[in-house]
């Protein structure tokens, strides 16, 4: 049998490569306007069916669950201000309604009434990583509601073919950093990805509707930069029109360490092409991302912070700009406001709260310091939530356990998120990331 670099060589001719590059090329253009550092301020623009539609970086796409916003109808999702225009959806939570897809025939995005946004189908759901120990070298296991699902190609690509999405990460071999591998496994990963990029490319390449389609491939290699920049540089020879930076959130590695490798990648990578990250979406680690060149996120994190029953409660207003004065107020916080309960007296008494995740950005409204307080989540936020109801409202949905909690935060909390891309992109734009940098580490302390 051939190992992994005889396979790639077998299996793509330098005709396909060509068509597929031009063909990718047509689909997504990134246009860089500034460069700072390594911080890249740009516009993606020809988001394949969406026709005229543009996404600037940095930016975050919209997650979703089974291809829907958490706790969100279409009709709430209306009311959030800044919502991207590339929606995120998961081969994981969707592989087991294949057959229905299939019979279907129009796709994920008509079927969830996802159809007047772009779609980008992820591998796994970056909130429930896989058990390692799972993969081979002809497939690779996802975990679905209904259990382990096996993956080879062919069977990528026919769940691809019923899904119909706009931007696909491709199949790899992403356990690595989970699992704290050796040098031999992280080379694995590696060679594992690279075969499954190429096999994939060719049976994409061989059906006329995924030719048309946007190819992320996945950056692998655990926690050793030789096999990350490896990694890089022989995805960067492959017609993708992005890249995946996988694996970062997980594992043992320090945090300067995994900025470093992020860095180090980041710098083998072509210019022209948006990179993508999973799994990171503090504010002060965004922030560390962007000035190492990764461009876009997922938003994750306020789903995370909604299923705690906290509210994003953290200001990003660096420095008012003169040019923007006329614009909506930012929010604005109270030093006690980001104090978590944590020196609160009536805050101590709840001791039934898991405080473990709960991080500086957020206040968690379960606390029955908040039974009467009758301010908004967030003082001079916009949201549907601030602007009808109070803390005091939240904190008792969230004690009777209603459903209506869920909504509201998750509405606050998406647009509080989607108004900080904003204001990295604004603060880039006036050469204020340092200051924008600061003020976000502060809250932390």
């Amino acid at each position: 049998m051939p190992g992994p670099q005889c396979l790639q060589c077998l299996i793509l001719l330098p005709g396909s490569l060509r068509h597929l590059q031009e063909r990718q090329r047509i689909m997504m253009k990134l246009t860089i306007t500034k460069v700072a550092g390594a911080a890249r301020l740009g516009v993606i623009s020809s988001l394949a069916q969406t026709g005229e539609r543009t996404m600037e970086i940095p930016g975050c796409l919209l997650y979703t669950r089974t291809a829907s916003p958490p706790h969100l109808t279409h009709d709430t999702l209306q009311s959030i201000a800044g919502v991207p225009p590339v929606t995120h959806v998961t081969l994981s939570t969707l592989a087991e309604h294949h057959e229905v897809l299939e019979e279907y025939k129009e796709g994920i995005g008509k079927f969830a009434g996802l159809s007047d946004t772009l779609l980008y189908c992820s591998v796994n759901d970056p909130v429930s990583p896989n058990p390692p120990g799972f993969n081979t070298n002809k497939t690779v296991s996802i975990w679905s509601s209904g259990g382990r699902l096996e993956l080879t190609p062919q069977k990528f690509v026919s769940l691809q073919r019923a899904l119909k999405a706009d931007w696909i990460q491709c199949l790899c071999d992403g356990e690595v950093m989970a699992e704290g591998c050796s040098r031999k496994r992280a080379r694995k990963s590696v060679d594992r990805s690279l075969a499954f990029l190429d096999e994939c490319l060719k049976l994409m390449s061989e059906n006329e509707a995924l030719k048309q389609k946007v190819v992320i491939g996945a950056i692998e290699g655990g926690d050793l930069q030789e096999e990350r920049l490896r990694s890089a540089r022989e995805t960067a020879k492959r017609p993708v029109s992005g890249f995946l930076l996988d694996g970062f959130p997980g594992g043992s590695v320090s945090p300067e360490a995994k900025l470093s490798l992020i860095s180090a990648v980041t710098t083998e990578l072509p210019e022209e092409k948006p990179r993508l990250i999973h799994g990171i979406g503090r504010p002060d680690e965004v922030l560390e991302c962007v000035e190492r060149g990764v461009d876009l996120f997922d938003s994750t994190f306020p789903y995370e912070v909604t299923e705690r029953g906290c509210a994003l409660c953290f200001t990003y207003q660096y420095q008012p700009d003169p040019e923007t004065a006329g614009e909506p107020q930012r929010p604005v916080l109270h030093k006690e406001e980001l104090s978590n309960g944590e020196n609160n007296e009536e805050g101590t008494e709840d001791a039934e709260i898991d405080r473990s995740n709960i991080t500086p950005y957020e206040i968690c409204l379960k606390e029955k310091r908040f039974r009467e307080d009758f301010r908004p989540l967030l003082q001079g936020c916009t949201c549907y939530c601030c602007r009808h109801h109070s803390r005091a409202y939240v904190h008792h949905l969230l004690t009777s356990k209603e459903l209506l909690a869920g909504i509201l935060l998750m509405t606050h909390n998406f647009q509080q998120y989607f108004s900080f891309f904003r204001s990295v992109r604004e603060a880039i734009r006036a050469g204020k990331l340092s200051d924008l940098k600061d003020m976000i580490r502060r809250q932390a302390s």
